[in-house]
């Protein structure tokens, strides 16, 4: 069996009291493992085990100190590895103790190369699958839909597409910018579903946890770390491993959060919140925000080294009003998805409805649209029933710049968020500007994120 063209990244400890099977050991996994260990005992291994994270264990039954089963019996579940058990004395009631004890597999010396080879494969087979696993529970229960993606013929699409597919086989990061609903998620996808990685897509959105959980989500945790740490617990970017972590809202990331998080991006090591051992990963990092990052520096609120790592390269979405001449196909896209989730008839499409849609301004951009055809077809009326004409006849702008189509709401929140943008989202400062209590900001703030939602 050859070994895998992927990149090793996993590790492995070897215990074994002979000088000459540790050393053939060694150089027989080494095309495999990022970090091949050897220890002649088993306090060696423990150890190399309280400095180093090992995926695999591979050790040897008998040994001078203390049995490899018994060892290994003792460590608790939390702290265990998978293990290999080695043995030249086997028999029936020792192979059943060892895989009673937890073994992914028993072989018996003297053993050809090639059984040892399968052995390890399925080991790390086994352990990919149970990852991959827990990120498809994970994007099960965010209902994701796996046929979204960039739609549009436009030229300002056309360009974000030829970026996409340019960068996506790099092992670059890449900041994608825009707007609350211009489909940051959907490009992250794309760049990672291109980019020929063989492990998993996994999303985090910053904002959405605790500045005190990041750390855990992240790089996990070991058993008793901290209140409530009742087993231990592997971070995304060890579930990651070999594919995309995307950092949705990476401007709501705490301070202190950023600069453990440059360092595993430099160290490509991640340790886990009350472990002192490391372990090595690959992990493509691509990043999203709506703020404006070298704003956030220059107010003291984003590392510069941390900007500079993320912003390799920039890949900025246009708002949906930018490019309106894609939202016919947009619609049709979402009325065929939604009709067929929802169990109901699709909308059926005249022109003066898309000619609605095209003149709309969408605040909301995508996501709005995506909204508003779902509450279309959930009532059974088309969106020139739902849209009003006088907000979206064609637009002319007036002289502060607002179009002279939009509604009133539109134009508070269009003013409210150019404002906060331009005081660097101080929502005190904003608030004295704007002549308004920071009570009635936060509140329509709250509300506006609500309907996004």
């Amino acid at each position: 069996m050859t070994a895998s063209t992927e990149l090793p990244t996993a590790s492995v400890l070897i215990v074994d009291d002979e000088p000459g099977m540790r050393s053939y050991l060694a150089k027989a996994l080494a095309s495999r493992f990022a970090l091949v260990e050897v220890a002649d005992s088993l306090s060696a291994a423990e150890a190399l085990r309280q400095r180093l994270h090992f995926d695999l264990l591979l050790v040897d039954i008998r040994l001078p100190d203390r049995s490899g089963i018994e060892w290994h019996e003792a460590l608790g579940p939390e702290r265990r590895s998978d293990i290999i058990f080695m043995t030249a004395y086997a028999d029936l009631d020792m192979a059943v103790k060892a895989l009673r004890a937890g073994a992914s597999d028993f072989i018996i010396k003297p053993f050809r190369l090639e059984q040892l080879q399968s052995a390890v494969d399925r080991c790390l087979a086994q352990r990919r699958l149970a990852r991959e696993n827990f990120v498809l529970k994970r994007e099960t229960q965010r209902l994701h839909r796996p046929d979204e993606s960039m739609i549009g013929d436009s030229h300002a699409m056309a360009q974000v597409r030829t970026i996409t597919e340019r960068v996506a086989p790099t092992p670059s990061a890449v900041l994608i910018h825009g707007e609350s609903g211009t489909g940051k998620e959907l490009v992250a996808r794309d760049l990672h579903r291109l980019s020929g990685r063989f492990g998993t897509f996994v999303p985090l959105n910053c904002g959405a946890i605790a500045g005190d959980l990041l750390e855990s989500e992240l790089f996990g945790h070991v058993k008793g770390a901290f209140t409530g740490a009742v087993k231990t617990r592997e971070g995304l970017f060890t579930y990651a491993d070999g594919g995309t972590l995307f950092l949705d809202e990476i401007a709501e990331m705490p301070l202190a959060m950023q600069a453990k998080l440059l360092r595993v991006l430099e160290s490509k090591r991640i340790r886990p919140v009350g472990s002192e051992q490391e372990q090595p990963v690959d992990v493509r990092i691509l990043a999203a925000t709506h703020r404006n990052l070298q704003q956030e520096v220059n107010e003291g609120r984003f590392r510069e080294d941390l900007y500079f790592r993320l912003n390799v390269l920039t890949l900025t979405l246009p708002a949906l009003r930018e490019h309106p001449e894609d939202i016919p196909a947009l619609a049709h896209h979402f009325s065929r998805q939604l009709s067929r989730d929802l169990g109901l008839a699709a909308l059926p499409w005249q022109h003066a409805d898309l000619e609605r849609l095209t003149h709309y301004p969408w605040p909301g951009n995508i996501r709005e649209l995506k909204n508003f055809i779902e509450r279309c077809i959930l009532l059974g009326q088309l969106p020139s029933d739902m849209l009003d004409e006088a907000t979206t006849a064609p637009t002319t702008v007036a002289a502060n710049g607002y179009p002279c189509d939009w509604p009133l709401e539109t134009v508070e929140r269009a003013h409210i968020l150019e404002v906060l943008e331009a005081h660097g989202h101080n929502k005190s400062s904003a608030a004295r500007v704007l002549g308004v209590s920071r009570k009635t900001l936060d509140r329509k703030l709250n509300a506006w994120q609500d309907l996004d939602a």
